[in-house]
C-alpha cells in the first residue's frame, strides 16, 4: 500500500534541524548495524552506573520478586540491551521513508482483530505500550486508516516541532494530552474513527487513579477506560515487537480485558494494566524498564520491606 502523503510541520530550529539531520543520516544504515550499535549502547547504560540501570534494576526488583539476584541482573542486561536498541532504531523510523521503514513489517499476529474492529464502525482505541518499537506501530496504523494519536508536549518547547514533523511523516492528527485535544478524540471516536494511546503513561498528579501493574500499586490513566465507555468504542492492545538481528518487526495486536468497560474506575484500571501486562510478558526484555512507572519513595518501602534494598 502506497503510504498517503505527509501533513505540512512548523519549521524547526537549528540545533533541532542538526539533530533531524542526523536522524536522516542515521537512517540509511541497516537496521542489524543499528541494533549491532544499540546493543552496544545499551551494554555499557548496564555496566556505566547511572540512572538508567538504577531504574531498570528497581522495577525488576519490585516485578520479579520470584527471581534470584543473578536472574534479575541477567533480565535487567537484558531490557538495558534492548532500551539501546530503542534509541539507534528511532533512525530508521524517524529518518527514513516511511514506505522503507513500513517495510521492514515482516509478520503480524492478530491483525483480524484489527480488521473486524474497523469494519464493526463504532471507533477503535488502539492502546500501545512502551514496548518494542511503538513509533514504527504508529506509521502502520496512518497507513491502514485516518488515525489521531494523543501525546504530551516535550518538556523543552523547541523539541515539538520536531516530533510533530517525524510522527506526521504519514498524516496523523497529533493532539496533546489536555482539555481541547481530549474533546478531539472524542469526537474521532463517537465518528467511528481511530485513536491510538499509550496506556501505561504515567498521569498527571489527580489524573489517576491506583491499579495494581505486575502486582504493584501503579497510578493509572483514566482516559483510555473513560473514551471507551463513554463512546463504546472497542479496545485492542498492540505492540511492534523487535526481531532479533535486526531482521525486522512483528506487530501484535491484542484483545483488552472485559472489565476495561466496568463503570467501576479502579476495576477498569487494573484490567487496563493486565492490558498492558499481557503484551509485555510476550517481549520482555523490550518492555520500557528503565521508566520510572512507580514513584521513588513506593519503590523504597516496598524493596525494604522485601530486603532487597
Amino acid at each position: 500500500m502506497k503510504p498517503p502523503p505527509a501533513i505540512p510541520s512548523p519549521p524547526l530550529a537549528w540545533p533541532v534541524a542538526l539533530l533531524y539531520g542526523s536522524l536522516r543520516l542515521g537512517g540509511r544504515l541497516p537496521l542489524r548495524l543499528l541494533h549491532v550499535l544499540g546493543a552496544l549502547l545499551g551494554r555499557l547504560l548496564w555496566h556505566v552506573p547511572g540512572r538508567t540501570r538504577r531504574i531498570i534494576e528497581r522495577n525488576l526488583s519490585l516485578v520479579l520478586t520470584q527471581d534470584g539476584t543473578k536472574t534479575r541482573h541477567a533480565r535487567g542486561r537484558e531490557a538495558a540491551i534492548e532500551t539501546g536498541k530503542s534509541f539507534c532504531e528511532i533512525a530508521k523510523i524517524w529518518g527514513n521513508d516511511p514506505a522503507d521503514a513500513l517495510g521492514l513489517i515482516r509478520e503480524t499476529r492478530g491483525e483480524a482483530l484489527f480488521r473486524d474492529a474497523l469494519a464493526a464502525g463504532r471507533g477503535l482505541i488502539v492502546a500501545a505500550p512502551h514496548l518494542g518499537c511503538w513509533e514504527l506501530l504508529n506509521y502502520w496504523l496512518a497507513s491502514q486508516t485516518p488515525l489521531a494519536i494523543l501525546y504530551r508536549a516535550p518538556r523543552h518547547d523547541v523539541v515539538e516541532p520536531l516530533l510533530l514533523k517525524v510522527r506526521g511523516a504519514l498524516p496523523v492528527e497529533q493532539v496533546r494530552a489536555e482539555g481541547a485535544g481530549v474533546r478531539t478524540l472524542y469526537k474521532r471516536l463517537a465518528a467511528g474513527g481511530v485513536v491510538g494511546i499509550l496506556p501505561d503513561q504515567q498521569p498527571r498528579a489527580g489524573e489517576g487513579v491506583p491499579a495494581p501493574l505486575f502486582g504493584v500499586p501503579a497510578a493509572t490513566m483514566v482516559l483510555l477506560p473513560r473514551l471507551a465507555q463513554r463512546t463504546g468504542a472497542c479496545v485492542l492492545f498492540s505492540f511492534m515487537e523487535r526481531l532479533p538481528r535486526g531482521a525486522g518487526y512483528r506487530l501484535h495486536f491484542l484483545p483488552a480485558p472485559p472489565e476495561l468497560m466496568d463503570p467501576d474506575l479502579e476495576r477498569a484500571c487494573a484490567a487496563l494494566n493486565r492490558g498492558v501486562e499481557g503484551c509485555v510478558q510476550l517481549a520482555f526484555p523490550q518492555y520500557q524498564w528503565a521508566y520510572k512507572r512507580w514513584p521513588t519513595k513506593l519503590v523504597d518501602e516496598l524493596l525494604a520491606a522485601a530486603g532487597r534494598l
